[in-house]
């Protein structure tokens, strides 16, 4: 048996879950989200916990056993508390700012590069401008708009600069040697 899809998931005070049939719709202080499982997969909400089983062993039903239990014990977590991926930007003259909403990003192109937030998605920058946080409710969307940012500049391995997740460490090479007389 799966070892995380086993473990139930406890409800915080304040979220509320309900399960209809395959679907599930999670509200909380944060926001609300819904997303649909297989119907293979069973979801029963006891008390204050969630618990997921599985109807046979069949490898498909043991592969989405532990990835159903993970899906929404995010949903769960997003909805209570959010999710955040910081990302760190060097490099001379790089910097992010806001215009409004939206993140607007100077790295040295020769034009700035706008990123609008979609719905329950926000973008914090601090003051120097070389630290921004992607802040939201659905895991799985905050990873994938860190994902894009990352991808306007990626870290380079000769100086290091670009944009680079919180605690990521790059990879450097020397650069060329010089000319031998």
């Amino acid at each position: 048996m799966s070892r995380i899809g086993k473990l139930p998931i406890n409800v915080p005070a304040g979220v509320t879950v309900d399960v209809q049939g395959n679907s599930v719709m999670v509200k909380g202080p944060k926001g609300e989200l819904q997303r649909d499982f297989l119907p293979e997969i069973t979801i029963e909400k006891n008390d204050e916990q969630l618990v997921v089983s599985r109807h046979s062993d069949h490898r498909l039903h043991r592969s989405k056993h532990g990835l159903t239990r993970a899906l929404l014990s995010n949903m769960v977590v997003g909805v209570s508390t959010g999710f955040k991926r910081q990302l760190y930007i060097e490099g001379v003259g790089y910097r992010a700012n806001m215009e409004g909403q939206n993140l607007v990003l100077t790295v040295g192109f020769s034009h700035p590069v706008t990123f609008e937030p979609p719905a329950n998605i926000s973008f914090e920058v601090d003051k120097t401008g070389r630290q921004l946080t992607v802040n939201g409710i659905d895991k799985e969307l905050v990873g994938e708009i860190a994902a894009r940012i990352r991808r306007v500049r990626p870290p380079e391995p000769y100086k290091g600069k670009g944009i680079r997740y919180e605690g990521e460490r790059i990879r450097r090479k020397a650069g060329k040697a010089g000319k031998a007389k």
